[in-house]
């Protein structure tokens, strides 16, 4: 409890999924949190719920692809919280295309929202950051990033925010900001439930530990990259996946 006992946190694609798990398990813990993502509807159900639990949050709808949404996002944070000390680049989407058949437009709206969206929500929320003094970036990327399977724009978008991660936490490393990333692998969370059945059983089978992660897998180890635990962390990547990409 109290691990993150007077900090604001913002968190991208917080209304279901993974992103939903961080928000609960960061209220928890002692942050307001910024619930943010496209539906109303399910950011206030979670909203509701850290609220109900004497938590303390707010939704903002936030399309991640959007520079005017993350400034508008930023300000409605300062306004409420006063302040912004974590932010997690959680949102994202995949399309299970080959490079024969995946189109212009299926690359660009991938890249837009995955690696396009954690760009703007770096160079935005930086300078609210740098104002409270110390802060801490964790980036959702995938061992999709790592390896060579999967679908080229999701791979490319995934590996594009290690990339990310590793020049802005260069670049603010004397400042106080921590930047990192987080590798899931495979999480059950809606967009897993959309894969086909039987590429999913053939992952299932793959992972040494036997089963798949589920969401407060990652939420706990983007609690540990948020708080101040990690203070010595900056640049690195956590891989999450049931001991997958050791084999």
């Amino acid at each position: 409890m109290n691990r993150l006992s007077g900090k604001v946190a913002l968190i991208s694609g917080s209304t279901s999924g993974m992103g939903a798990e961080e928000a609960k398990l960061f209220a928890i813990e002692g942050a307001k949190v910024v619930v943010t993502g496209i539906s109303k509807e399910q950011g206030l159900k979670v909203v509701d719920e850290i609220n109900s639990r004497g938590g303390e949050s707010l939704f903002i709808k936030l399309d991640v692809s959007s520079e005017d949404d993350w400034i508008a996002a930023i300000q409605a944070t300062q306004k409420s919280f006063g302040k912004l000390n974590i932010l997690i680049n959680n949102a994202g989407v995949i399309e299970r295309h080959s490079l024969n058949s995946t189109t212009v437009l299926t690359w660009k709206r991938v890249m837009e929202i995955n690696s396009m969206g954690a760009f703007l929500g770096c160079k935005t929320a930086m300078p609210v950051l740098l104002k409270a003094g110390l802060g801490s970036i964790v980036n959702i990327a995938s061992i999709s990033g790592m390896v060579g399977v999967g679908y080229p724009a999701y791979n490319a978008s995934k590996g594009a925010i290690r990339a990310l991660t590793k020049i802005v936490a260069m670049e603010y490393a004397q400042m106080g900001i921590r930047v990192n990333c987080i590798n899931p692998g495979s999480i059950e969370t809606p967009m897993f439930d959309t894969a086909e059945t039987e590429v999913a059983a053939q992952r299932v089978g793959r992972i040494p530990m036997g089963r798949v992660g589920q969401p407060i897998d990652v939420a706990f180890g983007a609690l540990f990259l948020a708080s101040d635990e990690s203070s010595f962390i900056t640049g690195t990547e956590l891989v999450i996946d049931g001991g997958l990409t050791a084999c």
